[in-house]
């Protein structure tokens, strides 16, 4: 008998979320290819209206058994979930990456059935005013329904679990699995040629976020500004239409706009190629969240220098300097101090990036439905 663990990726086939959509299919391929003896992977999805949703699944991630496309498309489903209709999801093992997942009642004794979450973010509970009512309300509503309904609930570090356990009570249902950089992820031999086609400089202070307070990118660019370093400023992962409101925060905290250069969301080897000529990445942010940058620049042995927070000192641990926002500034300026610096901080930085994989989490996300 195949028992088949069956992955909500909704994102694959109707991405609103690329973090979340490079996330799923990370997840996915580790799934797939860390599957013990006798079991298998699936995919759970919304139905498309043009193309083969299936067809798209199985081009992302190779070796998943079978694709089974819900009745309705994303947003509909969205809606259902929420109101506790989960029509054709049926049962069994169900992981989602997200609180996008069918949470109704069912029987994890007698029928086997279970539904495991994952909440990544915790902005809808900390800076609710940086979000629509309605995502606000949509999120709220699929915790109160995992508290119901989910067998467990994963979240990415222990100080997560801790706040979001003040949320909501979840008990022993909560469970950390960390995230990860995408499996392979390296800075590319075609790097040059990618940051010129991005418009981007050589040798420059990474970061990421928007113009939302909880992002902190103002105390980021406070901090550069105190390190009087004269450097670029990259800042990734800008929401679509705030690229302005970023460059006047730089502005506001004293740095040339000819130095600030905006991007959105990049591609795996187009992320790889701007951590390339990042001389240390910033990250301010100090919400309850997986700090997906982080991990990239730890993966690359980029030197990290972040806010301290619960979740940065968990994450970064002593692969970078975790610093009140106060300090972000002297800390900059210190790990730039010298090329010996530079090069300890990397060091450090590549050893803790290793404790973050797709396969261990993979592993763990196995395990854990076989706990259950």
């Amino acid at each position: 008998m195949v028992a088949t663990l069956r992955v909500v990726l909704d994102q694959v086939v109707a991405p609103v979320d690329a973090v979340l959509a490079e996330a799923s299919v990370e997840l996915a391929r580790a799934l797939v290819a860390t599957a013990p003896s006798g079991c298998e992977v699936a995919g759970l999805v919304p139905s498309v209206p043009k193309g083969s949703a299936s067809d798209a699944v199985a081009a992302a991630v190779s070796g998943i058994a079978s694709v089974h496309a819900l009745p309705l498309a994303r947003r509909e489903l969205a809606g259902a979930w929420q109101l506790g209709v989960a029509p054709g999801a049926g049962g069994g093992m169900i992981h989602a990456p997200s609180l996008f997942a069918p949470l109704v009642k069912h029987d994890r004794v007698h029928d086997m059935d279970q539904t495991v979450v994952t909440v990544w973010d915790l902005r809808a509970w900390e800076a609710s005013d940086e979000l629509s009512r309605g995502a606000v309300a949509w999120q709220r509503g699929m915790l109160r329904r995992a508290v119901k309904h989910a067998d467990a609930v994963v979240v990415p570090t222990h100080a997560m679990a801790e706040r979001l356990g003040e949320v909501a009570r979840l008990g022993d249902r909560l469970r950390v699995i960390a995230g990860a950089s995408p499996a392979g992820f390296a800075v590319p031999t075609d790097e040059i040629g990618r940051r010129r086609e991005l418009g981007l400089p050589e040798g420059y202070i990474l970061l990421s976020g928007g113009a939302a307070p909880s992002d902190g990118l103002s105390a980021g660019f406070a901090a550069v500004a105190a390190a009087r370093l004269d450097l670029p400023v990259v800042v990734l992962d800008a929401p679509e239409g705030e690229e302005p409101a970023i460059v006047e925060l730089a502005s506001a905290a004293g740095i040339p706009q000819r130095l600030v250069h905006v991007r959105g969301a990049l591609s795996a080897g187009d992320r790889g190629a701007a951590f390339g000529a990042a001389v240390a990445f910033v990250a301010p942010s100090t919400r309850a969240a997986w700090p997906w940058r982080v991990a990239d620049a730890l993966t690359l042995g980029v030197p990290v220098v972040a806010a301290d927070s619960p979740v940065h000192r968990e994450v970064v641990w002593d692969g970078g300097l975790v610093v009140d926002a106060a300090g972000l500034g002297d800390a900059l300026r210190s790990v730039l101090a010298s090329a010996e610096s530079v090069e300890k901080q990397s060091v450090l930085a590549a050893d803790r990036g290793r404790a973050f994989s797709w396969a261990g989490a993979a592993e763990r996300v196995w395990a854990l439905h076989a706990d259950l």
